[in-house]
């Protein structure tokens, strides 16, 4: 892998490695600077903390436990290194599952251009992370390892990353109205960077329970595929990405009516944004990875923006990083902008003996 570029914008950049609890541990240190300020101002611990002691939080911890242990595992050892109880860090990483309009946003761009795919996405949180999140690379021991975007006290992959068996994934927050026992979306995030293929990552995302549900926009080095998965409480529906498509913040595969969510004016007014740009790049030639950015950067004329800078944003979120990934037969191209000035720039070699051979399929699971 490529060295980052030196920061200037506020990206802070990791290496940790080692057995889950060891790992979870150094992302607690790593956050433990900023962690209580950050919670101390977030409205959202203050209506996710009410839930300490419900036997629904218990039916979540046992449902990550039964499928994923190891990162119960990174998550307890997180709350040892941030100094905070186990019970209120697994609590802060169920916010979708606890409170259903937590306020993580998010847009994704997928593009096709030859041989290569592009996955764009803007990472809009909550503005008292600008200029607090980190890029990680993170080397599990038995694991292919990746780099990632992170939120201080989340788990790494609930943002955008890429790994080193060429799988490269954004996340869109869904806004699912009635959860259910299972496990939680940030663990299922995380555990996708665990996988050696983009076949194994959607039998992932399709075989465990979704206590909630998050968009996922998937592909992978070697493989020609790139995929729009809406992996929510009541089904995981796994559409190919077309030549050019985007992504706000709910659902819109077919059949997504048949399930309750949250639909802000902010994520409606970005899906119909991102829905009147993409057709005129379609139509203008080969694509060039800037006009992507450019979508990504747009501010509207009117309704509310692609790009979130407002601090009275409705939402409560600001638009915290940009990522480009150009995902390609040998590895992926990550990098990461804050306020249009490239902070992070790397490119992950695919390891030759993670791809696995892979037929086109697009499904819904009910």
């Amino acid at each position: 892998m490529g060295a980052p570029v030196a920061s200037m914008q506020g990206f802070g950049f990791f290496q940790i490695s080692g057995e889950p609890y060891e790992i979870g541990y150094r992302l607690g240190e790593i956050a433990r600077p900023v962690f209580a300020d950050y919670m101390a101002q977030s409205a959202a611990w203050q209506a996710v903390r009410r839930w300490r002691g419900a036997p629904f939080v218990q039916t979540l911890r046992d449902a990550a436990r039964a499928h994923f242990p190891a990162l119960l595992a990174e998550l307890d050892g997180m709350a040892a290194g941030l100094g905070w109880a186990a019970e209120d860090v697994f609590l802060w990483n169920c916010r979708g599952e606890l409170i259903h309009n937590a306020p993580d946003g998010c847009t994704t761009l997928a593009a096709i251009e030859g041989d290569t795919r592009f996955i764009a996405h803007n990472e809009d949180g909550d503005p008292f992370l600008r200029e607090r999140c980190a890029v990680l690379d993170v080397r599990p021991n038995g694991r292919p390892g990746f780099v990632s975007f992170y939120y201080p006290g989340s788990l790494p992959g609930h943002t955008f990353a890429a790994s080193r068996a060429g799988l490269a994934q954004a996340i869109n927050n869904l806004r699912i109205r009635t959860p259910i026992a299972g496990v939680p979306r940030m663990i299922l995030a995380r555990a996708v960077l665990d996988a050696h293929s983009l076949d194994e990552a959607l039998q992932i995302l399709r075989g465990a329970p979704s206590a909630s549900g998050f968009h996922h926009t998937l592909g992978c080095a070697g493989d020609a595929r790139l995929f729009s998965v809406e992996a929510s409480a009541r089904r995981c529906s796994v559409q190919p990405a077309e030549k050019l498509s985007g992504h706000a913040n709910h659902m819109i595969h077919p059949g997504c009516e048949a399930e309750p969510q949250i639909v802000t004016e902010s994520s409606r007014d970005r899906q119909s944004r991102v829905n009147a740009l993409l057709p005129a790049l379609a139509g203008a030639g080969p694509l060039p990875a800037a006009a992507l950015l450019d979508v990504l950067r747009d501010r509207a004329p009117s309704g509310l923006p692609i790009y979130r800078d407002d601090p009275h944003d409705p939402d409560d979120e600001n638009t915290l990083a940009t990522a480009l990934f150009e995902i390609s037969s040998t590895g992926v191209s990550m990098k990461a902008y804050r306020q249009g000035q490239c902070a992070f720039d790397t490119f992950i070699v695919r390891a030759a003996s993670e791809v696995r051979a892979a037929t086109p399929a697009a499904t819904t699971r009910n």
